[in-house]
């Protein structure tokens, strides 16, 4: 007996998706301020014979050049390929849309050491952005992790368990950001700068498509109340070919005229959770720049701490959410995430001195709650065989509004550079403040359909 309650412990630990978010996320940390450094450095040797006083901007605006040509590259190729895989991975295998996009990160990082190491132009790092792409990207693999954390967790329970992957996540970013500064800069002496810490994001990632082969098995689907699967059923509350799929239960007219509260919830949680989006990659596009000019100007370590600081957020918003589930309801929750960011992302906006970075990003404590939350009551209104396309759908959307968001932020940048830098944190306050609209309209339809009450709440 305890044999057999020792392998089904076993058996359940091998579902644990967290390892391959915890993995992947520093090993993304590590290159994400590689880079960061590499290209920065690049850019001041390329301008070294302009004048002192025009050296700072010249090197901001090339940096923030190859970003808006690079985030273009890496946003957009996941359209070619990431819904395919997740429809692949919602009809065959679950890990497909995991493996794949790891692969690709294992390729496209390799590619910066070997630029490191050669001495290649930056440009190269165009190429590696089109290959991580074409493999699914960052886009695929959320939406992958998103799926096996829903498909094995009930819908009590959902908003908690993304939120507990999130926290891994945030986790281990702070955890590999803390680390990267001085990785970046410690064996500098015997490697070239750079190279020990992107040996280990590759390391890293290695492990990762190494556990998701070999290791990872796929959860069974958690038992979900069976009158609430008929309800959710009846009224169609699934996406359109699903609820065509389902038209022999009910008449036509009782499709009608039920289906339409469902949908225009989900519509309204997109427009929500574009327009936070905006916001937030906005935001951050510009804060690494932001950074490294006066007043801050930065270092590689202090880069890394505030880095580390931001990463903060995922365990006060994972606090957060783990009250504010037992008192308040999703719409709620979401509502204070936004409001939070909106507050942090203003006081952003005047920094001068280094303690009131932190001050801003304290005040960002549950701005990480949002996009979980939304992603938990998309969730409520699909079927688990559907998992895969819903949050790829909604990855792709983010994920397409972020190359535009980008290239804009990037460009009002450069242009305010001169007369306020801190203009794109304004922009950002009012977008995301324009984001609470679609979520007030939410909390309206709940509080005023009865039958959606019972699907969108826990």
């Amino acid at each position: 007996k305890d044999m057999a309650s020792s392998m089904v412990g076993m058996m359940a630990m091998r579902t644990w998706i967290e390892p391959v978010v915890a993995g992947s996320q520093v090993a993304s940390a590590f290159y994400d301020t590689a880079l960061l450094l590499v290209v920065k450095n690049y850019y001041n040797q390329t301008n070294s014979t302009a004048p002192s006083h025009l050296l700072e901007d010249a090197q901001q605006k090339a940096v923030s050049n190859f970003y808006i040509i690079y985030n273009l590259v890496l946003g957009l190729t996941p359209l070619v390929s990431a819904y395919g895989l997740s429809k692949l991975g919602d009809r065959t295998h679950r890990k497909i849309p995991i493996c794949l996009p790891l692969l690709g990160y294992l390729g496209s990082k390799t590619l910066l050491l070997l630029l490191i190491l050669l001495g290649w132009p930056v440009e190269v790092m165009y190429g590696a952005a089109a290959f991580n792409g074409l493999t699914g990207g960052f886009t695929t693999l959320w939406a992958g992790i998103m799926a096996l954390g829903s498909l094995g967790s009930s819908e009590s329970k959902r908003s908690l368990r993304l939120i507990i992957i999130e926290l891994v996540y945030g986790l281990a970013g702070f955890l590999g950001s803390m680390a990267s500064g001085y990785l970046f800069v410690g064996f500098s002496d015997r490697y070239q700068e750079g190279t020990v810490l992107v040996c280990c994001s590759i390391a890293c990632y290695a492990f990762c498509l190494l556990y998701s082969i070999f290791v990872l098995t796929v959860p069974k689907p958690a038992a979900s109340c069976p009158d609430k699967v008929k309800s959710a059923e009846e009224v169609g509350g699934q996406l359109p070919e699903a609820a065509v799929t389902g038209s022999s239960h009910p008449t036509e007219s009782s499709i009608s005229t039920s289906v339409s509260p469902s949908k225009l919830i989900i519509i309204l949680l997109f427009v929500a959770a574009i327009l936070y989006d905006f916001a937030v990659v906005g935001a951050m596009n510009v804060l690494p720049l932001f950074l490294l000019r006066e007043p801050l100007s930065w270092n590689a370590v202090e880069i890394g701490h505030g880095n580390a600081a931001g990463y903060l957020i995922f365990i006060t918003s994972f606090l957060g959410v783990l009250v504010f589930s037992r008192y308040l309801r999703d719409i709620t929750m979401i509502m204070i995430g936004v409001a939070s960011f909106s507050a942090g992302i203003l006081i952003m906006a005047f920094v001068q001195w280094t303690f009131l970075f932190y001050i801003a990003r304290a005040v960002m404590l549950f701005a990480l709650i949002p996009l979980p939350t939304i992603r938990s009551m998309l969730s409520k209104h699909v079927e688990g065989s559907s998992y895969g396309k819903v949050f790829v759908l909604l990855q792709l959307s983010l994920v397409t509004t972020g190359v535009v968001t980008s290239t804009v932020y990037n460009k009002i940048y450069q242009n305010t550079l001169d007369w306020y830098s801190g203009f794109c944190f304004l922009l950002s306050f009012l977008v995301g403040c324009l984001s609470l609209l679609p979520l007030s309209f939410v909390a309206i339809k709940q509080r005023s359909t009865t039958g959606s009450l019972e699907i969108l709440t826990e």
